[in-house]
């Protein structure tokens, strides 16, 4: 029986309740977390996504009047309120549970339950937690973005919300795809701009006859094809915020343009000889060594100065492993809502392969491989095979890496069970026969 994919939380102060309901719902749903108090709930539901809490109404010898749970289920749809709250009762306190139900709980469950009883009403919970995640995406901005753990990423992002409260100028530092444009996003969407547009220019695309018309629109008549008033991107974003994307390849005699912009805040189309204000708050990226760029001369300091009064630097999936597999889930999980598909997984050995592999691509690559893998698995469950990223050779490794010791066990348990046989072994380890040969030569393994 596949499990469903739902985290739910349980919470009494009775360790027995908490291990009979964690056996009866495993073996139904991905993930249980139990708590023995109330204190720790605010800190669960803060650091995962938690669809269903089954929580108890009584915690004090002497109270036993449900209070403690009501004051609780408020907590609870205050800090989240897609998660689904059931409560849980003894027979003679009925009256305290519907009294919750009327202030937000999904139901409530006698103790001691029925089994079979406890199952549906989890379940049925289940589906209604989904039900309102769906209703609520736009609205609930934060659930696009996934922070991480790891101290880099931590510290970009505790930035981030600090400068996001002002109207301070912000470059974006990263490699390719560690995730600058939603990174730029989640600025505007905790600014007081949140409300007005959030404007995404690639100006790596631009050809430099289209810089200015794009950015600073045009008058009719200005061009040949210019048949309207056109504003540009910065009109556009007037109010919010505009996102110059890949700035370290705009050329330089196009740089002094974009900096007269920045410095009088005005803009002027193409055409036109009038200056229009604008109100708009600025965040630049690139992957490039702007500062390299600017001690060659080609990109100019006094630009870098305008735009970059907050620096901040996001850091590749290899600086970060911890993240990689918590990551890897979230955009499973993105993947599997934009196809409006529920219930998708890894296999269980999949998580080693993903923190070794080396990303090069960093979050964009991770995305598009989950994508492709979700396509082409199979029984909604994702294999080291689907997501193909077996066949490297550019991982570095070395005998200090506790993981190449892990692989070269089991490699040796795998060849030892099937007598040498390649094709049952590779099929075991969910290798390709060439990937296994690979690591047989590498770990000395072909006697």
């Amino acid at each position: 029986m596949r499990k469903k994919q739902a985290q739910i939380l349980i919470v009494d102060d009775q360790e027995e309740i908490l291990f009979s309901a964690k056996m009866i719902l495993k073996k139904h749903f991905e993930t249980i977390f139990t708590e023995n108090s109330p204190k720790k709930i605010i800190s669960t539901l803060s650091e995962n996504d938690i669809n269903v809490v089954l929580l108890d109404m009584n915690y004090r010898i002497g109270f036993e009047d449900g209070r403690e749970g009501i004051h609780w289920l408020k907590e609870i749809k205050t800090l989240s309120p897609n998660t689904i709250v059931i409560l849980m009762t003894a027979f003679g306190k009925i009256d305290t549970a519907v009294e919750g139900i009327k202030m937000g709980a999904f139901d409530y469950v006698l103790k001691p339950w029925n089994n079979e009883k406890l199952l549906e009403i989890i379940d049925k919970a289940v589906a209604e937690s989904r039900k309102h995640s769906k209703k609520t995406i736009v609205e609930k901005v934060e659930k696009r973005y996934f922070t991480g753990t790891s101290q880099k990423i931590k510290q970009a992002y505790s930035i981030a919300e600090k400068v996001a409260k002002t109207d301070a100028n912000v470059l974006v530092l990263g490699e390719n795809g560690t995730g600058k444009f939603v990174f730029a996003e989640f600025i505007h969407q905790n600014s007081e701009r949140k409300k007005e547009p959030f404007v995404h220019v690639d100006l790596g695309s631009l050809s430099d006859n289209l810089f200015e018309s794009e950015l600073f629109g045009y008058a009719k008549g200005a061009f040949t094809d210019a048949k309207a008033d056109t504003p540009g991107r910065f009109e556009s974003a007037q109010n919010g915020t505009i996102f110059l994307d890949e700035i370290g390849n705009i050329p330089l005699h196009l740089q002094s343009k974009l900096l007269h912009v920045l410095q009088t805040k005005t803009v002027t189309r193409l055409g036109e000889s009038k200056a229009r204000p604008l109100n708009v708050r600025i965040i630049s990226a690139t992957n490039n060594d702007i500062k390299a760029e600017v001690k060659n001369k080609v990109f100019r300091e006094d630009l870098l100065y305008r735009i970059n009064t907050m620096e901040i630097n996001l850091p590749p999936l290899r600086e970060r492993k911890e993240d990689i597999v918590p990551m890897a889930h979230f955009v499973l999980d993105q993947v599997a809502e934009k196809y409006n598909q529920e219930n998708w997984r890894f296999e269980e050995n999949v998580a080693p392969y993903l923190e070794r592999y080396p990303w090069k691509g960093n979050v964009r690559e991770m995305e598009n491989k989950i994508e492709r893998a979700l396509i082409l698995a199979d029984n909604n469950t994702i294999s080291i095979n689907d997501l193909d990223i077996l066949d490297f050779e550019d991982i570095q490794e070395n005998d200090d890496n506790p993981l190449s010791e892990l692989e070269k066990t089991a490699i040796e348990k795998a060849l030892f069970k099937h007598h040498g046989n390649i094709s049952k072994t590779a099929e075991e380890l969910g290798l390709s026969r060439a990937a296994l040969y690979r690591r047989i030569e590498k770990y000395d393994l072909k006697n």
